[in-house]
């Protein structure tokens, strides 16, 4: 699906940006702003000014992926070097490889090891290591402990058929003081937000990765159909009819404002809910997402840091990537943000451990999260997630049934394949 891009006052931004600081290097770093990333990044940029005596200019990107990854093309087609370090989401190495420096021998050997080797293996292409993790991530299931409890629930649900008749009750019974209150609000609107959700469906009910491993397009299959027959179900049942037009954050403000029973999301969200002025602070559970029938499945995300090309100050900006993607700093951002290491140690510190109780207990959500297929359709990886996702937007809005739609991404994936991917 084509983007707008607000695109007004975007040069002069980055021309303010990209100017020299008075004295040392100035190095422009391209920060998320989704929850407390912005804040966060701001302050990890502001440790390592003092910490070399550079400068740090943050460039604020776009809230949705796809927005994001419009601007960063934009930029790097034009051998910009406005920006010299940018935020990669894990998918996105293949698709902006020949853009990025190679990072391996200019990062410690050890210190790149130390992190989950499936990460590092999503952030090398063609034996060239393209970035450095920075957090990782899994789709998670949050819910009402006090609500669970008050309907006589004693445990998260196990399958999606669970989740929908326990919503459903909680709903029923909520509805009748607080007619905004849902049973599950998730991430529906057409974007790769709804690719990582829709791929956790397929996964659970035993109907593939889309594509997989060796290239095979899988998705024209039954049990891919009945997942997103079974998701669009829920919708004006358990969920709003405006689910499609949900992002990650649209979800979160509902269910932090005690509006929701059970959310999908990923788990920076457990930060913000535990905050001061979060109406469900204290009565958060977080578990593993439910099963189809073939077992749990929770998409891979994480952002990583890859250092531009074309940037004029490639030294100072791989240091300010060894920095950020170091353990100092991933403690801090796991403490203060919910936000998951990418390095195996931490899972194992106790102070982390102390703010994210649900890190140790679904330590194998996070180790065995599913990939999107961005490796076996490298720089066609975006088409293909895009014809994903809005033929599961289809499927929702009710404008297809599963196997109509599945059967139709089918042939349009095999167009795309068709131009070598």
């Amino acid at each position: 699906m084509k983007k707008v891009f607000a695109f007004v006052g975007l040069t002069a931004a980055l021309a303010a940006a990209s100017q020299a600081a008075a004295a040392g290097v100035t190095v422009t770093l391209a920060c998320g702003t989704v929850g407390q990333e912005l804040q966060l990044c701001k302050e990890g940029a502001a440790r390592w000014e003092k910490k070399t005596g550079n400068t740090v200019k943050i460039f604020e990107s776009p809230n949705l992926t796809n927005d994001r990854l419009g601007l960063y093309q934009q930029q790097l087609a034009a051998k910009s070097s406005d920006i010299d370090v940018y935020q990669l989401d894990i998918v996105w190495p293949g698709l902006l490889a020949d853009h990025f420096v190679d990072l391996t021998g200019k990062i410690p050997a050890a210190e790149v090891k130390a992190n989950f080797a499936g990460i590092i293996d999503a952030d090398t292409v063609d034996g060239k290591l393209i970035a450095m993790p920075w957090f990782t991530d899994a789709g998670v299931l949050y819910y009402r402990t006090d609500l669970l409890a008050k309907y006589g629930y004693k445990a998260a649900p196990k399958t999606w058929a669970e989740l929908a008749t326990m919503a459903k009750k909680i709903q029923d019974g909520e509805q009748k003081t607080n007619k905004a209150f849902n049973g599950f609000v998730w991430q529906g609107k057409n974007y790769e937000g709804l690719t990582c959700d829709a791929l956790e469906w397929l996964v659970s009910f035993g109907g593939g990765t889309i594509v997989d491993k060796t290239g095979k397009i899988t998705i024209n299959n039954a049990q891919a159909a009945k997942a997103l027959d079974t998701a669009a179900s829920w919708i004006g049942s358990i969920s709003p009819k405006g689910i499609t037009t949900y992002s990650e954050e649209e979800a979160r403000n509902i269910f932090q404002s005690g509006n929701a029973a059970f959310m999908r999301n990923w788990p920076y969200a457990w930060a913000l809910g535990q905050s001061a002025d979060s109406k469900v602070k204290g009565k958060i559970g977080v578990a593993a997402l439910p099963s189809g029938g073939a077992g749990n499945a929770a998409t891979l995300g994480g952002w990583n840091l890859g250092v531009s090309k074309y940037s004029k100050n490639q030294a100072a900006a791989i240091d300010l990537v060894r920095y950020l993607s170091g353990p100092a700093e991933q403690k801090i951002r796991a403490i203060e943000g919910g936000y998951n290491p990418t390095l195996p140690a931490l899972y194992k510190d106790k102070d982390i451990l102390a703010k994210n109780p649900f890190f140790g207990s679904l330590y194998s959500v996070f180790t065995s999260a599913v990939g999107r297929p961005s490796g076996p359709t490298k720089g066609k990886y975006n088409q293909v997630s895009q014809a994903f996702s809005s033929a599961v937007s289809d499927v929702l809005i009710g404008k297809v049934k599963g196997q109509a739609a599945v059967t139709k991404l089918a042939t349009d994936l095999a167009r795309i394949k068709g131009r070598g991917w």
